[in-house]
């Protein structure tokens, strides 16, 4: 079990770090490093098996990174593509597993097709983690950005009660349709009333009790799992009520986070999500061995063979669905100024050729448990679905994820005219920013400007600012790749703190300066690179003089 092995999980947390820095040096999504140095490390001799207990899987990985993916989420960009998010989300997984469900009881002998139905429910939904990976620094229409992990959210929930539905029937070998199709409209809804109902809770202690870092931080971390056990608790969607709270606190965020507590919320998260997704990703490629040599019944070739066809017909599957599901979204809009136009062609493609597996498949697979109801006989096929899940993991992330930035090169999608450029975004979101901030100035402190220097200069810097970014505005183009003056002013900002910080480590060495002064200056200067940083990266829209 994992906790006899608390060494070992130690030491692949520390290779995890250094497989992602390589990446990062050879510009390769960390996702694909990590499946490729778990199998790497699983032929170690002597490595111990990493057996995980099924029940605990869901719990454990599921709730923090469906929050996290939901909390990153724009609200305001999945409801304007939201007919096609769902009908991706919803329609192509349906589909998907319908088509895998029949293919594999044709395909494999003495495969039903309740196991078909349980692997279609497990690969049918996309990653969006890999997907973010590989598309993160590339020049991707924001439409196919939002797309791509809107439809992550609602797929995931999708394909997990399908998988729920399909593991019920084998283990009670019962199965009605119409009364499935009442469990789970009564368990989604369900599932979302409790999401929304513990967010609610959960924003007004924040809000008005909260105010610290030590307090909003842990309940952010608390408020998943909360949200999960509390609606399976009911045998309600607790995938449901995860993303739809995740979604709430979200939208609701910038009223009880200030900026101490979002920077600090943000890295626990980034952390966390890093370090959940690095050990599943490497527990994929760790897995193997064991799935191999459990497949007693079948030949390493044979499995092979019906991996590499169940993988060709999800990846083709998709590609095929998505460029309809954009005709079915405009099917669904009901007057001209909801009309979600159909991208195109090279558009669905790339839509289509974005669907790595990952997390959420894997960690479906994994939660199958041993045995059936009557705990002696054991689930039948298992090590097959688990060897079936893992290539089609490995084969969507390493083929997909390596040809995905040269498709998109081959393709040259451009950004579609209504979307405005994120760096006029910024500039405009700044200019009016500043603009505020003068006019409460000059409003407010009108007897201080003149007679204080210190506040005088505050009014020059920003009439300075607004006149420089005005005159950005109207001149810059923005397909020229020139470098603004603001790109300057960053640049030259970032040299001089650096400066200042190389100065400050010769200064620790003279003992002249008490350590809690020295902490305290370091922690200014790495603020004000941070905010610099993420103007530079788009990252946070945040103004800066």
């Amino acid at each position: 079990m994992i906790h006899e092995n608390l060494l070992l999980i130690i030491t692949l947390f520390f290779i995890m770090a250094l497989l992602y820095l390589i990446s990062q040096r050879l510009k390769i999504a960390y996702p694909i490093f990590l499946v490729m140095g778990g199998l790497g490390i699983s032929f170690i001799p002597g490595i111990p098996a990493i057996v995980i207990d099924p029940d605990l899987v869901f719990l454990i990985f599921l709730p923090p990174l469906l929050f996290e993916a939901a909390w990153e989420s724009s609200w305001q960009q999945l409801w304007k593509w939201k007919r096609s998010i769902l009908s991706l989300g919803f329609g192509l997984v349906l589909v998907t597993s319908l088509a895998i469900a029949y293919f594999s009881v044709a395909l494999i002998p003495e495969f039903t097709l309740s196991l078909g139905f349980l692997l279609g429910g497990i690969i049918s939904p996309p990653d969006a983690i890999a997907a973010t990976s590989v598309l993160r620094g590339l020049d991707v229409p924001k439409r196919a950005q939002t797309i791509l992990e809107g439809e992550s959210l609602v797929n995931d929930a999708a394909s997990l009660t399908i998988f729920r539905f399909a593991l019920a029937a084998l283990l009670t070998g019962n199965f009605v349709f119409h009364a499935a199709l009442i469990d789970f409209v009564v368990l989604s809804v369900m599932g979302v009333f409790v999401g929304v109902s513990i967010a609610y809770v959960l924003y007004g202690i924040m809000r008005y009790w909260g105010g610290t870092s030590r307090i909003i931080t842990p309940i952010t971390l608390i408020a998943p799992y909360l949200m999960y056990l509390v609606a399976e608790q009911f045998h309600w969607s607790g995938v449901m009520a995860v993303v739809s709270g995740g979604l709430l606190l979200s939208a609701r965020s910038s009223t009880f986070l200030n900026y101490q507590t979002r920077q600090q919320t943000r890295e626990v998260w980034a952390t966390v999500g890093f370090l959940l997704n690095g050990f599943v990703f490497t527990i994929i490629g760790l897995q193997l061995p064991l799935i191999v040599q459990g497949l007693e019944e079948y030949t390493v070739g044979e499995v092979i063979y019906y991996s590499l066809l169940i993988s060709a017909l999800v990846i083709g599957i998709r590609i095929v669905l998505v460029y309809i599901s954009f005709f079915v979204a405009q099917f669904l809009s009901t007057n001209k100024s909801s009309l979600e136009p159909h991208p195109g062609l090279k558009f669905s493609f790339l839509i289509g050729w974005a669907g790595m597996r990952g997390v959420v498949s894997l960690a479906s697979a994994l939660a199958i448990p041993l045995t059936l109801a009557d705990e002696t006989t054991a689930f039948p096929h298992r090590n097959l679905i688990l060897f079936l899940t893992f290539v089609v993991i490995l084969i969507t992330l390493v083929l997909q994820g390596l040809t995905l930035p040269l498709v998109i090169k081959w393709l040259g999608i451009q950004e579609t005219a209504e979307q405005i450029p994120a760096q006029k975004q910024i500039e405009s979101l700044r200019l009016e920013l500043n603009q505020l901030s003068l006019e409460h100035l000059e409003a407010h402190y009108s007897y201080e400007i003149e007679e204080y220097e210190a506040i005088e200069r505050i009014q020059a810097q920003l009439v300075s600012y607004l006149f420089v970014t005005q005159k950005t505005l109207l001149s810059k183009d923005q397909g020229s790749g020139l470098v603004t003056v603001q790109d300057l002013y960053r640049k030259v900002m970032l040299e001089l703190i650096e400066v200042r910080r190389q100065g400050l480590g010769r200064i620790k060495k003279q003992n002249r300066f008490d350590d809690d002064i020295l902490r305290a200056k370091e922690k200014e200067l790495d603020l004000r690179a941070g905010s610099l940083v993420t103007q530079i990266a788009h990252l946070t829209l945040t103004y800066n003089w």
